[in-house]
């Protein structure tokens, strides 16, 4: 029905369109309006079909941005991004269209597009802008110890690399976030990894030798806060582990502990850590005899 009433004003011509559009709130869903009337108002196929001349190519943007604005404003849930990309080539309805998802990302939209619209930001050329919405949506964010498939961790790593690309301060404010929003440890130890690779605010650290910059220390702030979380991650996904573990289990049980390891071996008195840890998983589980055997069998 949208569709037809869409084609039936543009067969009547521009007064026809720029009318539905004036008054989409009766005819239209907030989404329908964005998605389908907006957009193809403002597609090629029509300039050319109407033989639009550059006036009204013009009145009729201009009509679809503020409709683009009034529903992003009334659904910004559903109608943020379009308002964004429909508004792409007027600065000052562009910047309405980022602000009214500032404005409802505490409250009126969930991480995953709070995440879509932050990579859409970095993709049309504004990575502080993308890091800003990154960082409102790993507030919504919570990742379980045993969520290590979660549909989010990409986007996760994703906010953590573009901070970490940006510099120091910025990897700085999200690592708190990070460690707040996410305690699987294995999520935790792949994103401390990636940021001792490089030097924060160089890309191409990675790939050359010449680099004058200094790797951040992981005995220092925000390494340090984001080390001592995965090392804590792995001591209490360990422990609700081994609370309901079957023998079909235990190699898998003993492969996580070699990973909980290497991130031990991270901190500079990781060895004395783990050691103390395993001597304390051989003491609280003393009743599961073959599981702690093999334990010693692998760690001693």
């Amino acid at each position: 029905m949208v569709r037809w009433l869409v084609t039936c004003a543009t067969e009547v011509g521009v007064y026809a369109l720029d009318s539905i559009m004036q008054s989409w709130f009766t005819l239209f869903t907030p989404t329908e309006a964005t998605s389908i009337v907006a957009t193809t108002v403002m597609s090629n196929s029509t300039i050319v079909r109407l033989h639009l001349d550059c006036h009204q190519q013009e009145k009729l943007a201009s009509s679809a941005r503020t409709l683009a604005l009034q529903c992003a404003m009334k659904d910004p849930q559903n109608c943020a991004l379009s308002a964004l990309t429909l508004c792409e080539k007027d600065q000052i309805a562009f910047e309405t269209a980022y602000q009214i998802v500032l404005d409802a990302a505490t409250t009126g939209m969930s991480y995953t597009q709070l995440f879509t619209i932050a990579r859409y930001m970095e993709h049309r050329g504004y990575p502080m802008r993308a890091y800003k919405l990154a960082t409102l949506a790993m507030a919504h964010l919570n990742l379980s110890y045993n969520q290590d498939t979660h549909p989010a961790i990409n986007d996760v790593l994703w906010a953590c690399a573009l901070s970490h690309s940006l510099g120091k301060n910025e990897l700085a404010a999200v690592i708190p976030l990070v460690v707040k929003s996410v305690k699987c440890a294995t999520v935790l130890s792949d994103i401390l990894r990636r940021c001792t690779l490089t030097t924060p605010g160089l890309v191409s650290v990675l790939h050359s030798r010449r680099n004058s910059g200094k790797l951040m220390s992981l005995d220092k702030a925000p390494l340090r806060q984001l080390l001592d979380a995965t090392i804590g991650a792995y001591i209490n996904t360990t422990h609700s582990r081994l609370t309901h573990i079957s023998p079909r289990h235990y190699s898998e049980f003993i492969e996580f502990l070699g990973k909980a390891r290497e991130t031990f071996m991270m901190a500079h008195d990781g060895h004395i850590q783990f050691t103390q840890f395993i001597d304390n998983l051989k003491q609280i589980y003393k009743g599961k005899k073959k599981l702690m055997m093999l334990v010693r069998e692998r760690f001693g």
